[in-house]
């Protein structure tokens, strides 16, 4: 049934990819989201209904979570859920650029099973099944072999460095940041960069994919306490996230002083 659901997963990405790229980012009809939640475009909410009428179609028994639908509490009630953010990396959306993806994820009972990560105008098709491994392009992944933090690739936003976030000192990494975290967590699978950092409240739907990527590459995750990530929950926000290989992520969460 995974693999079904896995292919179903990959074939919804790659028609929001069509939807997505009939529209101009610098000239799609944007709105402001309330609360200061950030932007949504036309490209967004036509993406959201497309997955949402054809994957709630091919699983009725599925409960639905989509950073661009009102959330129905009934999906708590549902042992598998959808886990969607239609377009991640909207403001890069907005700007013309390349870096924002489609990602979605399945989750049983709060373990996702089924993710893919897809970046129509990079053709970078990231993709993962519980206990089957991760691809990139059909192309299996695996994560870094660093061993320590001196001088690891940290993908992290500038704030995650601040002093006051390590009580053991700023560790000495190099730091760089890509727009969409559903990306930086595939870049972490794929051993492009040694970890992936954030300390912020995260939404569910920005990390379920990259969750189960970087763990069939062979990489450790949890949220900023060094806890298990588990989905799903009623209010889908997560305390931060850390992604990486295994010794890069306790040597992280160590510095971060949750040994």
């Amino acid at each position: 049934m995974q693999d079904h659901d896995l292919q179903l997963l990959i074939d919804a990405a790659l028609e929001a990819g069509k939807v997505a790229t009939r529209f101009s980012g610098p000239t799609a009809q944007v709105w402001n989201k309330p609360d200061g939640a950030g932007p949504v475009t036309e490209a967004d909410l036509a993406v959201n209904q497309m997955l949402e009428a054809e994957l709630r179609a091919a699983r009725p028994d599925f409960g639905w979570l989509s950073e661009e639908s009102a959330d129905d509490p009934d999906r708590l009630n549902t042992e598998h859920c959808f886990i969607v953010d239609p377009i991640d990396g909207t403001r890069s959306f907005i700007e013309g650029s390349s870096t924002w993806a489609h990602a979605l994820a399945i989750a049983k009972e709060g373990v996702v099973t089924a993710a893919v990560v897809y970046l129509p105008q990079r053709d970078k098709l990231y993709a993962a099944s519980l206990g089957q491994g991760a691809t990139l392009n059909g192309d299996p992944l695996q994560v870094s072999d660093r061993a320590d933090l001196t001088d690891a690739h940290i993908l992290a936003a500038r704030p995650v460095m601040d002093a006051a976030n390590w009580p053991r000192g700023v560790p000495p990494v190099q730091r760089s940041h890509r727009p969409s975290l559903a990306y930086r967590l595939s870049l972490i699978a794929q051993g492009r960069y040694d970890a992936m950092v954030t300390l912020r409240p995260t939404w569910e739907w920005d990390i379920a994919s990259g969750d189960l990527l970087i763990k069939e590459a062979g990489g450790v995750t949890s949220d900023r306490y060094g806890a298990p990530l588990v989905f799903n929950n009623a209010d889908p926000r997560l305390p931060g996230m850390i992604g990486a290989a295994s010794p890069v992520h306790a040597a992280l969460t160590a510095a971060l002083g949750n040994e």
